[in-house]
C-alpha cells in the first residue's frame, strides 16, 4: 500500500506538473491578443522534485526499517503537505475570462492536491508500519543481529554441519 500511493503520488504530481497552471490573454501586438500559459513546471517550481523524491521514498521505503524508515516517512508526509499546499495556495474558482482552460487550470491544481495526498499518506503509513514490516536484505543480516528462534531440526543440521553426532545425546547434555 505505501509503494502503490508514493507511486501513484508521484504519477499525479508529474503529470500536474505539466498541465496549466495559468493562462490569460495578453496583447501580442501584431498578432493581436493571444492566450499566454504557464505549466504547473513553471507555477510550482517544486512540483517535479516532489515527484522525484516521492519515487526515491519508494526505494527507500523498501531498504530501510525501523527509526531510518520512520525518518523517511517524515520526510515524505512534508513532503506531501509542501505538494498540497501548491496546489492550493494561489486557486481561484471565479472570474475566468471567456476562451480560458479553466478545466485544465483546475486539474493540474486537484493532481498536485491529490499527489500531495497520496505522498503524506505514504509517509504516514511507512512512519506507523516501520516497526512491522521487513526490510531489504535482513535474510543477509549478520547472525548476531538476527533473531534466536530455537529450531530443533535446524540445531541438528546445524551439529552434522560442524562434525558432531547430534544422536548422541549423552555427549550433548555434559558438554
Amino acid at each position: 500500500m505505501i509503494v502503490a500511493a508514493l507511486l501513484l503520488g508521484a504519477l499525479a504530481l508529474w503529470g500536474a506538473s505539466r498541465l496549466t497552471w495559468f493562462a490569460e490573454f495578453r496583447d501580442g501586438g501584431v498578432r493581436g491578443t493571444v492566450l499566454y500559459r504557464e505549466t504547473g513546471e513553471q507555477r510550482a517550481t517544486a512540483l517535479v522534485p516532489l515527484a522525484l523524491l516521492s519515487l526515491a521514498g519508494v526505494a527507500g521505503v523498501i531498504a530501510t526499517g525501523g527509526w531510518a524508515r520512520r525518518v523517511l516517512g517524515v520526510v515524505l508526509a512534508l513532503a506531501g503537505v509542501a505538494a498540497v499546499w501548491s496546489g492550493v495556495s494561489g486557486v481561484k474558482f471565479s472570474g475566468w475570462a471567456d476562451g480560458l482552460p479553466v478545466t485544465q487550470l483546475l486539474l493540474g491544481r486537484g493532481l498536485a492536491v491529490l499527489g500531495g495526498i497520496l505522498v503524506a499518506a505514504g509517509g504516514l503509513a511507512a512512519v506507523k508500519g516501520a516497526a512491522g514490516t521487513a526490510r531489504l536484505g535482513t535474510k543477509y543480516a549478520a547472525p548476531a543481529t538476527r533473531k534466536k528462534v530455537r529450531d530443533p531440526d535446524a540445531e541438528l543440521w546445524e551439529a552434522l554441519s560442524e562434525g558432531e553426532d547430534p544422536t548422541d545425546v549423552g555427549r550433548r547434555h555434559s558438554e
